[in-house]
């Protein structure tokens, strides 16, 4: 049991954000059960705070109820990645094209202070904080469509990547080069300022198709030989 002080009606709140760090963090891998009992138990809670966790992981698209009404962490199908990202692209540039027709003055000063945020985190590191930072930006080009349908469906969208961005970001670090996750944030902020919605959606499609690249590269990675040779019994060289 894990010995935690929660402060007064946070406790649903707090063990949801430490799922979703677990999950998105590939800790709790997919598929995995959450047994409302055994995490009752992990967190010395009653199950009313485990459901409300699970319910807002479950509108996240991070969780999923089976038929037989148990909860498991959501799968990563990688078999449908394609279609995830045909589907993932019309959403990202409709709604940067509605942001570039609807944008106000307060949703600039926001995406450009989140895109600095971004490109912070992605300077300094930190898987965890890269994901939110992105999302987060992401998210209020959503909301600067002003089309509340697009929103949510993009939102829903965004949530999925995020486990893929993890994904990601390791195989970044293996590499050694996080400098390529500083990418086109502030460009396609320029366009919606712009209201250049063709530019916008030429600019959140290149976005799209460099995550779809990357994401593949780093599928495709293998081990550098000399990580993966072991000298166990130097004694038995020749």
């Amino acid at each position: 049991m894990e010995r935690t002080k929660y402060r007064r009606g946070s406790a649903g709140t707090e063990i949801c954000d430490r799922l979703r760090t677990e999950i998105l963090t590939l800790q709790l891998a997919p598929g995995s059960p959450l047994d409302e009992t055994a995490l009752s138990e992990r967190f010395g809670v009653s199950r009313s705070p485990i459901r409300e966790a699970l319910n807002r992981l479950l509108v996240e698209r991070l969780v999923q109820t089976l038929p037989n009404r148990s909860t498991v962490v959501a799968p990563i199908d990688l078999r449908n990645f394609p279609q995830f990202i045909q589907a993932f692209d019309v959403q990202q540039r409709f709604a940067t094209r509605l942001a570039a027709q609807h944008r106000t003055e307060d949703d600039l000063t926001r995406l450009r202070a989140l895109a600095t945020a971004y490109n912070e985190h992605a300077i300094a590191g930190g898987g965890l904080a890269i994901i939110h930072a992105n999302y987060e930006f992401h998210a209020a080009v959503g909301a600067a469509s002003r089309n509340k349908v697009v929103q949510r469906q993009y939102g829903e969208l965004l949530s999925e990547t995020r486990r893929l961005l993890h994904i990601h970001i390791d195989y970044l670090d293996t590499k050694r080069d996080r400098s390529l996750l500083r990418d086109q944030h502030f460009d396609i902020v320029d366009a919606i300022e712009a209201q250049d919605v063709l530019l916008a959606d030429k600019l959140a499609h290149a976005h799209t198709m460099q995550f779809h690249d990357r994401f593949l590269k780093a599928l495709q990675h293998q081990p550098e030989k000399r990580l993966m040779a072991l000298d166990l019994w130097p004694e038995e060289r020749p």
